[in-house]
């Protein structure tokens, strides 16, 4: 934002009554100050504060493109918000430079004062980001997982994304911005589908398209659990394996009770095990939590837990792989347990997360990994 001097005060006499009669003596009224502009998503929004002898005088805008000669009015403002005034002005082209002032003006005597000096603010071309890529939704437990590629990234002017939800007719509801390659929503329901599509927006405001569009239903069952980082959000954790669906899974990942738990730090996601559990030190490469009748020729899961080499040592955890837990069930005696994160992320807001899936031998002493119960 450039400031550039106006110039002198533009004096007008009302005239009153007859063409002899005319006000003489009448004080001007005093000046807008702090006069701004900047521009954001194809408007310039002007603002103004004011002046301490500010006496309920209307407000005129006025502005000019660079290029001109004269300035034109382009709005009247007669109420402002807890001392600071703005206009918007969305009648601009990209590639123009505009100036604008702004001058008070008694409604009675018809006197304005102008600011002391205009402001000058550049309209730039209005071109935003690559779309994002790779966007894909992962149904979970009354939620939806909203996960998409980086590329937008490659933008120098990159900001954030905006994520809408589409419901099918046409219309579009903007669900929340961020600055991660995730969202979360809450806000769905088991049992209904859900459409959602993704922008990218930069320094300017400049959107843009949208990404492919994606469906998530949410449903419930021992897929789709999400933990977080213990260093970001401590109360939820923690994770202890379920033997039936009234029973909630996460903890705090300080209960005694937990049979492990999420942290995340600079060298990457960590299974840490529970004070009562031990896990596998080698994780299996797998496709599938579990490998059903209708499931493909090159399915891969783990059918048995090992029953025995466990540690108590912090796992490294990376997605395609399952991990066994060996952990001190409800009735006091051992089980087995398998995770197998099918994310590692972040929400919008910035929350390191997990997403995965699980099952849980409920018969103690028994490796094998067929019975799967969950939330």
């Amino acid at each position: 934002m450039r400031r550039v001097a106006v110039g002198s005060l533009v004096m007008m006499l009302a005239l009153v009554g007859c063409e002899d009669e005319f006000i003489f003596g009448v004080d001007a009224p005093a000046a807008p100050v702090d006069v701004e502009a900047s521009y954001y998503a194809g408007v310039v929004t002007v603002t103004w504060g004011l002046a301490a002898a500010w006496n309920g005088e209307a407000f005129r805008v006025y502005s000019r493109r660079v290029t001109d000669v004269d300035y034109f009015l382009i709005a009247e403002v007669t109420s402002c918000a807890s001392g600071l005034c703005s206009y918007e002005d969305a009648n601009v082209l990209e590639g123009q430079t505009y100036e604008y002032y702004v001058s008070a003006v008694d409604s009675y005597s018809g006197i304005e004062t102008a600011s002391d000096y205009s402001v000058e603010v550049s309209v730039p071309a209005a071109v935003g980001p690559p779309a994002p890529n790779a966007f894909r939704v992962i149904a979970l437990d009354n939620a939806n997982y909203l996960a998409w590629g980086d590329g937008s990234r490659e933008a120098g002017d990159f900001s954030h994304y905006k994520v809408y939800l589409n419901n099918g007719s046409g219309t579009e509801f903007l669900l929340g911005e961020t600055d991660s390659e995730g969202f979360l929503d809450l806000l769905a329901e088991n049992g209904a589908t859900y459409s959602y599509f993704a922008t990218a927006v930069d320094t300017d405001g400049h959107e843009s398209s949208a990404s492919l569009t994606a469906q998530g239903t949410p449903r419930p069952d021992f897929h789709g659990e999400w933990l977080y980082d213990h260093f970001g959000q401590p109360a939820l954790s923690g994770f202890r394996f379920s033997e039936d669906e009234n029973t909630t899974p996460i903890l705090s990942g300080t209960s005694f009770d937990r049979h492990f738990r999420l942290e995340v730090d600079a060298q990457g996601w960590w299974l840490v095990p529970g004070p009562q559990s031990a896990i596998y030190p080698v994780s299996f490469e797998t496709t599938s939590l579990k490998c059903d009748v209708a499931a493909d020729a090159a399915c891969t899961d783990v059918t048995s837990a090992p029953t025995s080499g466990y540690v108590t040592a912090d796992m490294p955890l990376a997605t395609q792989a399952s991990y066994v837990l060996r952990v001190i069930g409800n009735d006091g005696e051992i089980h087995y347990g398998v995770i197998r994160p099918d994310l590692l992320g972040y929400d919008q807001d910035d929350n390191a997360l997990m997403i995965f899936d699980w099952a849980y031998q409920v018969q103690a002493g028994n490796p094998d990994l067929v019975v799967a119960v969950g939330r």
